[in-house]
């Protein structure tokens, strides 16, 4: 072979010693384990503001982002049924405290006149809970609406024909006399009627909504004029002096976790700081998350553990939702 074709040759041969030299390193390279990426998420207690009594949002003195401290106002409700009821709890109170005192004193004429007005004024209270209680239970038939409001009207207007009955035993006491124990039964009547005030104000109090616990309100859902049910959600309040990170892991490396250890971790919204968390909890979420082995031999299907770990000291401008990486 001549001089010119060997050195023809040797380009081409370093060529082809460089691609082998690039497929060797690049199936090094493709056929490496790669390591996994352990990622959790910061989560936070919160709790929801409702009401017992429905109503309409009459006015809200919170925003969104607000921090908030145990017993304050956050909003205010309009119930006017409830209302009506305290002034009408209020009214039998003083109706039979009225007529304790004359059970008391002894009937005089003018005490027997009133009497039968308040029974009068009874029996047209029983009248209209009738009507009422009608008019409520079609639109309940009608499937307008709900069970709670049936039941309401139900109980006022039982209340309003025991207040007659009352009423009317008053009324007779008058006219015969009063014996120990129509007395007795006057005293009961105010008891029974204060009650009644007193458990129509808890319900009135309901209409003003206090937090419970120190917080930042995240979310407020109905708007100003719109009407909520019992129970209802008005708004949520995080908690954030209790906040902790969620990392689903898969078994197979549950050996970089275990409970009340200590992890390193980083928070890339907080420019990669790093933060050391505490294991509090650890628990299996079920077949339904479990990883199916893709091959049929040399693996096995693993299953995946929801774990809790809290920051061991407080971590300034830490958010719910952030991402936490966990350090290597």
């Amino acid at each position: 072979m001549k001089k010119h074709d060997k050195a023809n040759l040797l380009p081409a041969l370093l060529i082809v010693a460089a691609v082998v030299v690039l497929v060797v390193l690049g199936s090094l390279y493709a056929f490496q384990e790669e390591t996994e990426t352990i990622q959790g998420q910061a989560d936070v207690t919160e709790y929801r503001v409702s009401s017992k009594v429905p109503g309409r949002i009459l006015e809200y003195r919170v925003r969104e982002g607000d921090k908030v401290h145990r017993g304050d106002t956050l909003a205010l409700l309009e119930a006017p049924d409830i209302a009506a009821k305290y002034r009408q709890a209020q009214a039998a109170e003083a109706a039979a405290a009225a007529q304790d005192r004359k059970a008391l004193k002894g009937a005089r004429q003018e005490q027997i006149t009133a009497a039968y007005e308040m029974w009068q004024k009874a029996k047209a209270g029983v009248e209209i809970a009738e009507k009422s209680y009608q008019r409520v239970k079609r639109l309940f038939d009608q499937g307008v609406t709900t069970a709670q409001k049936l039941d309401e009207v139900s109980a006022n207007r039982d209340a309003a024909v025991a207040t007659e009955r009352a009423a009317r035993a008053q009324y007779d006491m008058a006219r015969n006399g009063a014996e120990r124990e129509d007395k007795e039964a006057a005293a009961a009547l105010v008891r029974r009627a204060q009650g009644a005030v007193s458990e129509v104000a808890s319900y009135l109090d309901e209409t003003v909504l206090t937090a419970s616990a120190d917080g930042e309100v995240t979310e407020i859902f109905p708007q100003v004029g719109e009407l909520v049910g019992t129970g209802a959600p008005i708004m949520n309040v995080a908690v954030m002096t209790d906040m902790w990170v969620s990392f689903n892991v898969r078994e197979d490396h549950l050996t970089r976790f275990g409970m009340h250890k200590t992890l390193k971790a980083t928070v890339p919204a907080l420019g990669g700081k790093t933060i050391h968390l505490k294991v509090f909890h650890m628990k299996d979420l079920g077949s339904f998350a479990a990883w199916k082995a893709t091959k049929t031999t040399g693996q096995f299907d693993m299953r995946t553990f929801e774990v809790k770990a809290a920051p061991t000291e407080p971590i300034e401008g830490f958010r719910p939702g952030m991402s936490v990486l966990l350090a290597e």
